[in-house]
């Protein structure tokens, strides 16, 4: 991996769809970790795999660095990248002239973005990539109403080796 950009590992989660549900974040950069998480009592499984970006571009303050972003989510990474333009030109209506689900998360995932090179990839859930399965953790975690133990501290001490080791597509 390239060490000069920086890693975000996001995921969502929600028991029930609506539910509780909780998102996490894994940020790696500048030989620093950063984890993330949250809940909210009542959401959906999108909801939080938007918040879970929105909330790791709000810390990520790199200028001229390559970020790349890995989730499992293909609303997130589809949306961002290929529907948020067409939906923006509709006045955030979808193909269908329906409302934009979600609408005021990928406005402030869209205001984030700016300015900031962002590489958006799929990864398989469930699938072994070490930072997709921690960012799994906090968000199922907190989705039931527990809170994890949260690392930031340098990249040495992570307890995850191999949290940099994304397969490529």
């Amino acid at each position: 991996m390239n060490e000069n950009a920086t890693y975000i590992f996001t995921d969502g989660s929600s028991r029930g769809n609506p539910g509780p549900g909780g998102w996490g974040v894994v940020i790696v950069g500048e030989e620093r970790v950063i984890e993330l998480g949250g809940r909210e009592t009542h959401t959906t499984n999108n909801r939080m795999e938007l918040t879970a970006a929105v909330k790791a571009l709000e810390q990520v303050h790199t200028h001229g660095l390559k970020i790349r972003v890995f989730t499992d989510s293909g609303y997130l990474v589809n949306g961002i990248t290929q529907w948020i333009f067409g939906w923006q030109k509709r006045g955030w209506k979808t193909a269908d002239k329906k409302a934009v689900l979600n609408r005021d998360l990928w406005e402030q995932l869209l205001a984030l973005s700016v300015g900031k090179s962002i590489e958006w990839k799929q990864v398989s859930g469930h699938a072994g990539v070490a930072g997709n399965e921690r960012c799994d953790e906090i968000a199922t975690t907190f989705a039931d109403g527990s809170t994890p133990s949260l690392y930031s501290g340098v990249l040495e001490n992570y307890r995850i080796k191999n949290i940099l080791d994304v397969p490529r597509r």
